[in-house]
């Protein structure tokens, strides 16, 4: 075998498993404290399918002038959230005012399928017996 393709085989195969890397994200989800329900549930929905896809969800909670005497509403969202999130969501950082907005970070509580094939046909071979 020659130096060159060698080295061709060995890029080949770094770059496969770079591939096949999954890197935590954080997304991060933003609203305000007088939000009608739909609205709620869809921004439940979007937090929903950040989890479904391995990656951590900020959610913060935007207050503005007279609405930051008002926290209350703004607890009341964010555990009406993590209730409708259920046991798809594990709580991360609770909810906790900082500066001017409220924000919690969620996580995936199951982590993402895997479509990895680990070398299940390898196994097989070298246990069968050959003739």
């Amino acid at each position: 075998m020659d130096y060159g393709k060698f080295q061709y085989e060995q890029s080949k195969k770094v770059h496969s498993m770079k591939q096949h890397q999954r890197t935590g994200q954080v997304k991060e989800l933003k609203f305000r404290p007088h939000i009608n329900d739909h609205d709620l549930g869809i921004k439940i929905h979007y937090v929903e399918r950040f989890l479904e896809e391995g990656n951590k969800a900020k959610v913060a909670l935007v207050f503005r002038g007279r609405e930051m005497i008002r926290s209350e509403i703004g607890t009341e969202l964010m555990q009406k959230m993590i209730t409708a999130l259920g046991p798809k969501a594990i709580v991360e950082s609770p909810p906790k005012f900082e500066g001017t907005s409220m924000t919690m970070v969620l996580a995936p509580a199951v982590p993402p399928k895997s479509a990895s094939k680990d070398s299940k046909g390898t196994d097989d071979d070298a246990s069968s017996p050959k003739d």
